[in-house]
């Protein structure tokens, strides 16, 4: 089998009629019609293309990453926050990462500015909020 590239951009229309493929063509100043003797098989390979063209692709939604702010605790490596999503996104010395679900703006900032990230964490956010690990283990933290 030979393969060959087709330019189909200059095609507008397409029907089938009495044993014709009929093809519309935009010539840039004109349009040209033409006949082509063909079996309407021809026609309806030619309107499968047009919906495999013309389809949408749906591209997978891809989150953008919480960015994570490094801090010093025994506790943890980072802290990042979602504002829009209310998402606290903690990174522990473990290397475990866990998404604090309906955290407020004021928690994160009173974390993130907390003398003691371990200890503010442990008080305020620990067992108190849902929470998710990204590698999908249970939420269970030590």
């Amino acid at each position: 089998m030979k393969l060959s590239k087709v330019d189909l951009s200059s095609l507008v229309a397409i029907a089938h009629s009495d044993g014709y493929l009929q093809l519309l063509l935009d010539q840039g100043d004109e349009l040209e019609f033409l006949e082509i003797p063909a079996p309407i098989q021809a026609y309806e390979g030619l309107q499968k293309l047009k919906e495999v063209i013309t389809e949408t692709t749906v591209l997978p939604f891809e989150e953008e990453p919480i960015i994570m702010l490094p801090v010093i605790s025994s506790m943890a490596m980072a802290v990042g926050y979602d504002r829009g999503e209310h998402i606290l996104q903690v990174e522990f010395q473990s290397g475990a990462v866990y998404q604090y679900l309906g955290v407020d703006e004021d928690t994160w900032e009173d974390l993130h500015s907390s003398d003691s990230v371990g200890s503010f964490f442990n008080q305020e956010i620990k067992g108190r909020y849902d929470c998710d690990r990204l590698d999908n283990d249970d939420c269970t933290i030590d």
